[in-house]
């Protein structure tokens, strides 16, 4: 059965707020978490963006059950591989084996803010595979030191490294980031529910190893509210990851979808309260041959709210349907 995941979304709620509402989460019976690594929101409507990792400290202290996971973070401009790995065998420990490395060649969004440009796409896959083999070989043990095309490691060592390192997962978006993923990663992470993302991974290396997607969706009573914020907070989602990759900021992200209207939005994203809807959302996830789903509530004052009806509606139907 597939597993059904809640998403911090950090670009729209504060920490404090993060952290509640995934120790909600646990309770409501969600089988995992994943949080968004962002230095900027996508709009400014949104309105946040506090560092993930600090969230994820505090979550992983506050939570005794729930998988925890990065969706995703870039290990290649703002943070350097080595403080990743670091970073990720601390929140290992921390939560005592439930943390998950997620890991994504970058948006330029939140790259473009340590001043080191945004190369091509060709490039900045060339930086990811070899981040990860940095963090992999940290991850074993011992003293690292290599001198790479985009990396220099000298005498690196985690000096507080867990018995399991954490699965390491890649983001995937066409058949060079799969071919990538099979190679290097634990399991692979989309955010669309493409059957040729998950077949493309196990065809290099990834067979037998989960594929987990996302979705948002935005709950709430009045179908009609629902659409309003849908259309406020998310109208940018519906450019794609070709286009969204390249965004330098929020008024780029802003008049990528000037034209999006409420409609369009709703049509992408289920909107009220029709449990059906979410079903039949969540379906092409499984059908693509997706083995978990993380769910993005759009609008963060309405995670309590979403969060109990998750509880005593929402999770008991998708368990039964799917």
């Amino acid at each position: 059965m597939v597993k059904i995941g809640y998403t911090m979304m950090t670009e729209q709620r504060a920490p404090r707020g993060l952290v509640c509402d995934v120790v909600r989460a646990e309770r409501a019976g969600f089988d995992f978490s994943v949080v968004s690594d962002h230095y900027f929101p996508w709009l400014d409507e949104q309105g946040h963006a506090p560092y993930a990792w600090a969230v994820l400290g505090a979550a992983a202290q506050a939570t005794s059950r729930i998988p925890l996971m990065t969706y995703v973070t870039c290990p290649t401009f703002r943070y350097h591989p080595a403080v990743v790995a670091q970073k990720a065998a601390t929140l290992q420990l921390l939560s005592e084996g439930r943390f998950r490395l997620g890991l994504g060649s970058g948006e330029n969004l939140n790259e473009h803010v340590v001043g080191r440009g945004w190369p091509a796409v060709s490039v900045r896959l060339e930086m990811f595979a070899e981040a990860v083999e940095i963090i992999r070989a940290l991850f074993e043990g011992g003293y690292v030191t290599r001198h790479g095309k985009h990396f220099d490691v000298v005498g690196a060592r985690l000096w507080d490294l867990p018995d399991q390192p954490p699965p390491i997962g890649m983001a995937v978006s066409g058949p060079a980031s799969c071919a990538l993923a099979g190679r290097l990663a634990d399991l692979a992470i989309a955010v669309e529910p493409d059957a040729g993302l998950v077949s493309g991974f196990a065809e290099h290396g990834g067979a037998g190893k989960p594929a987990v997607g996302q979705l948002p969706v935005c709950w709430d009573r009045d179908r009609n509210a629902a659409v309003r914020r849908a259309h406020e907070q998310f109208r940018w989602f519906g450019g794609g990851w070709k286009v969204n990759a390249e965004l330098p900021g929020t008024a780029g992200f802003a008049a990528a979808g000037q034209f999006v209207r409420p409609e369009d939005v709703a049509e992408a994203i289920p909107c009220g309260d029709r449990v059906e809807d979410f079903v039949k959302a969540v379906r092409p996830f499984v059908d693509a041959g997706f083995d978990e789903v993380a769910l993005v509530q759009v609008g963060g004052d309405s995670q309590p709210a979403f969060l109990d009806w998750a509880e005593e509606t929402l999770l008991p139907a998708l368990r039964e349907a799917l």
